[in-house]
């Protein structure tokens, strides 16, 4: 287990001087995509094209650092090639979306048709790979039929969970994933291993990455493990280091009642608006929306029930980005007609629900990796916890007993994270942090948070976005590439806006 001042193994002591050789040293053999890789992109017919010139491979490493001869994973990888002249190629950028249960195969070709033309798509690769029991990798995270997620069973350490209940979700993960060792080693300092297999399987002497949302944690544990082997390493909507589990849990309600906050005020210019005109007013309204929808949830047209956790969904989904406001409103008036299907559709979103009533793994595969990577609190832990997010973000109170038992409680293994972490790492290059002023769900204070700690570069974005380097914004695109390409970093105080 990882903990705070624990000295973290450096790649030249844990990687290749303990016969990693065979793995990162490995042929990577790109062909064909899985069809996924194109039918999953949004309907853009530059996404589209630019996922057909996707070529994809397979990069095997070891499901557990300390057993090297034992068993073997599969992660699935997917790259847009470089569109410059290959002389001049500058090596591959290495992307992850977040989640942490994202995958970034059907990510990278977004990123790519973001950064097309540009400096970036000209000098690199762009790569995506699903980290371990993610996506497209082999075994990947299977807990719950699509009926089960049709009827909410809890998907993280939050929810109703009993001792029965803590027990059995475990068994149901092992046998759909891999056994309970698959489970044991699904943690962000193994995927971040497995990153720098992949490096190396790459041609490439350092990392160059860009990671979103936990893909920033995901990077930043990276530096920490492996500080020689950092080129540069763009961290997005970042996720606070010094935090633990209950304070970036706190961090994170607080900021998801700011971005409320500020849709009440957008909505109260709109006309109707379902939460009204007084925004101080509007988690009231919204209570009265949604705490009904616990004991009495509404049928939609397909035959679910909208309950509270589902509406709650629906509107969270609807904060990650400020575009994304219109369609809270339209839920919620919808709601307040006893219509549920608007609603029930944003949370469709969020959780990955497809046109078929199929599930990506994506939620699952989070809860699964957060198992492995943050605290596993006690009961008592857990109600305080859920009492003080409630006060942090009272538009989500249901205003039922929050007490539970941990979800994780049961998993197997130990959390391997640690917190702090990532902190006084000497010989890392300059990093670069970008952090959105309204990002509802890795707030601001955990971007200067992180930038503080890596003596990284801040670059500060005016917006209401979760995450920016996949939104578009011309001024972040321009900064991110003088970074990736130049290792030119922005002037102290730097600031985008849309």
């Amino acid at each position: 287990m990882f903990l705070a001042g624990c000295t973290v193994p450096t790649e030249d002591e844990s990687a290749v001087g303990a016969g990693l050789e065979q793995f990162m040293e490995q042929d990577l053999e790109f062909g064909a995509c899985d069809p996924m890789i194109v039918n999953d992109q949004p309907p853009v017919p530059q996404v589209i094209e630019t996922a057909e010139s996707a070529d994809c491979a397979t990069l095997e490493v070891p499901l557990d650092y300390e057993n090297l001869g034992g068993e073997k994973i599969q992660l699935a990888l997917s790259r847009i090639a470089a569109s410059g002249n290959s002389n001049d190629r500058l090596g591959s950028v290495v992307i992850n979306p977040g989640g942490p249960g994202f995958p970034a195969t059907t990510f990278a070709p977004i990123v790519a048709t973001l950064w097309a033309d540009g400096p970036i798509a000209e000098n690199f690769d762009v790569v995506g790979f699903d980290p371990r029991g993610v996506g497209l990798s082999s075994p990947s995270v299977d807990c719950y039929t699509n009926e089960e997620r049709d009827a909410n069973e809890p998907i993280s350490a939050f929810g109703t969970w009993t001792e029965e209940s803590t027990r059995a979700i475990v068994e149901k993960c092992a046998e759909g994933s891999g056994g309970e060792d698959m489970l044991a080693h699904l943690g962000t300092r193994d995927v971040a291993r497995d990153m720098d297999v992949l490096r190396s399987a790459l041609g490439d002497d350092k990392l160059t990455y860009a990671g979103l949302s936990y893909g920033s944690r995901l990077g930043t544990v990276y530096a920490e493990m492996f500080p020689d082997k950092v080129r540069a390493l763009v961290l997005d909507g970042a996720v606070d280091p010094l935090q633990d589990t209950q304070g970036r849990q706190l961090q994170q309600a607080a900021g998801i009642q700011a971005a409320f906050d500020r849709f009440s005020e957008f909505c109260a210019t709109q006309n109707p608006c379902p939460v009204g005109t007084d925004p101080a007013q509007a988690s009231a309204a919204v209570q009265g929306l949604l705490q009904p929808l616990v004991q009495e949830p509404l049928l939609a047209a397909d035959g679910r029930e909208l309950t509270f956790l589902a509406a709650a969904d629906g509107i969270l989904s609807g904060l990650y980005s400020e575009s994304l406001w219109p369609g809270i409103a339209h839920g919620l008036t919808e709601l307040q007609a006893g219509r549920p299907d608007a609603l029930l559709a944003l949370r469709d979103g969020l959780h990955g629900r497809l046109a078929t009533g199929e599930y990506t793994n994506n939620f699952e595969a989070t809860f699964a990796i957060n198992c492995v990577d943050e605290e596993r609190l006690t009961e008592k832990e857990m109600s305080d916890l859920g009492n003080e997010m409630n006060e942090s973000a009272p538009f989500l109170d249901s205003g039922t007993d929050p007490a539970s038992l941990n979800g994780c409680a049961e998993w197997p293994g130990e959390s391997t994270l640690g917190f702090p972490y990532a902190t006084d790492i000497e010989g890392l290059p300059q990093v670069l942090v970008t952090s959105a002023i309204g990002d509802p769900v890795t707030p601001h204070d955990g971007g200067i948070s992180l930038a503080e700690t890596l003596d990284a570069r801040l670059l500060t974005v005016d917006a209401n976005e979760h995450g920016t380097i996949a939104s578009g914004i011309d001024c972040v695109d321009e900064v991110v590439a003088d970074y990736l390409v130049n290792l030119e970093l922005p002037e102290e105080g730097a600031r985008c806006s849309l």
